[in-house]
């Protein structure tokens, strides 16, 4: 089965292909998302996550883009879940057609030492809260099949 495709592309600019992983981590009762500070005083919520490096699988990505953006040390439990595709444009200006796996966590640790990306913040959501606030479309999907599966198990 194809990955769902999110977002909208804008007429006349070509989305190449990232892969990226994202990571559905939950503790006590709440989902883990970063709040991606932008300019002028905006932000975006998003999952933990981005895109792969060279040579980097899905799941070392997503752990890694835990420490990177939330000072979180992770463990990737099991295949992706779920797959998605989103039109992307980041703050550069730059257009992806981000390819994105989605994996369940399991918190090991705060790790704040992993922390990098200082325009990055950690929020820590119930389940229907970020379903509301995440602002891809996608990452709001993933969640919600994550919850059925839950529901489901």
């Amino acid at each position: 089965m194809a990955a769902p495709q999110f977002g909208r592309s804008a007429p006349g600019r070509d989305y190449p292909d990232r892969p990226a992983a994202f990571v559905v981590l939950e503790h006590q009762g709440l989902i883990a998302c970063v709040r991606a500070s932008l300019e002028a005083g905006r932000s975006r919520l998003d999952l933990p996550g981005g895109g792969l490096d060279p040579g980097e699988t899905g799941a070392q990505a997503a752990a890694r883009e835990c420490g990177e953006e939330a000072g979180l040390r992770v463990r990737i439990l099991g295949e992706a879940f779920v797959h998605a595709d989103h039109y992307f444009i980041n703050t550069k200006g730059e257009t992806h057609n981000t390819r994105g796996a989605f994996f369940r966590g399991e918190l090991i640790a705060e790790a704040p030492e992993l922390k990098i990306e200082d325009d990055h913040s950690l929020e820590w959501l119930a389940p229907s809260q970020a379903l509301a606030a995440l602002d891809r479309d996608s990452h709001a999907w993933a969640v919600a099949v994550w919850l059925r599966g839950r529901v489901e198990a």
